[in-house]
């Protein structure tokens, strides 16, 4: 059975050719991203007959949750709209979910919510336990999220907050002067996604060399990767296997 990359020559015999979409500098390229949320790995024109290529994921927008939020989660809220008065201009919503508190701030305001979320008395949230991006391609015009983890050792609570920017203007105040250990955090989010973090002391790669270019973890981001050798045979890398994108 000749496979769906073959092609007979006149002989009849299968002949490999380069599948449909694929490139020789894959690797170096940015193709456009595939539809966020539709098929598998982004394959197209491959002859997978799986289903998986017509496979479509519904997303749901997220919205602010409605009070009570019950736990500790309302206390929280309070405190903060008592102690910072631009609370209404600075959240955008906030959204309970999975037993976790998430304030979606502007992004110009993160640096002054969490002053206020660390200093103050009936909030103290003393630790920044991890900054971290993500990418919502397709499902968001501000696709670049970078997501901060509060804990409050004095009261033993965690909350979330969120700020979202678009790729074209991905820039969002440093908190490191709030929380020094932000420091290497933010640069790995730079790193991974460019996420451009004002006033960070040291805005520089992390994990890839400083010359790289892009930033890995972006969905749009080429799969890359290099060929390897295995029982004689040679397999490869990903972005050349299929029209993966």
């Amino acid at each position: 059975m000749t496979a769906p990359n073959d092609r007979n020559d006149n002989a009849g015999v299968p002949v490999p050719v380069t599948p449909a979409g694929a490139s020789s500098t894959a690797p170096a390229e940015y193709p456009p991203a595939s539809p966020a949320g539709r098929g598998m790995f982004g394959t197209q024109g491959s002859g997978d007959v799986s289903g998986f290529g017509g496979l479509v994921r519904q997303r749901k927008p997220v919205e602010g949750s409605p009070r009570p939020y019950g736990g500790y989660f309302d206390e929280v809220r309070d405190a903060l709209e008592e102690a910072y008065p631009q609370f209404g201009e600075a959240i955008e919503k906030v959204v309970v979910d999975r037993g976790e508190l998430t304030l979606h701030v502007r992004p110009e305001r993160i640096a002054e919510v969490c002053q206020v979320l660390r200093d103050d008395m009936a909030l103290r949230f003393e630790l920044c336990s991890s900054v971290s991006g993500v990418d919502y391609l397709g499902a968001d015009e501000r696709r670049l999220h970078v997501v901060y983890q509060l804990t409050s050792m004095t009261y033993r609570r965690r909350i979330r907050l969120e700020a979202a920017v678009s790729p074209e203007a991905p820039h969002l105040p440093s908190v490191t002067a709030v929380y020094p250990t932000a420091d290497w955090q933010e640069r790995e989010a730079y790193d991974m996604f460019g996420v451009v973090f004002d006033g960070h002391p040291n805005l520089t790669r992390i994990l890839m060399p400083d010359d790289w270019e892009g930033h890995p973890q972006r969905k749009d981001y080429p799969l890359g990767g290099v060929p390897v050798e295995y029982k004689g045979a040679e397999i490869p890398p990903p972005d050349r296997r299929r029209s993966y994108q």
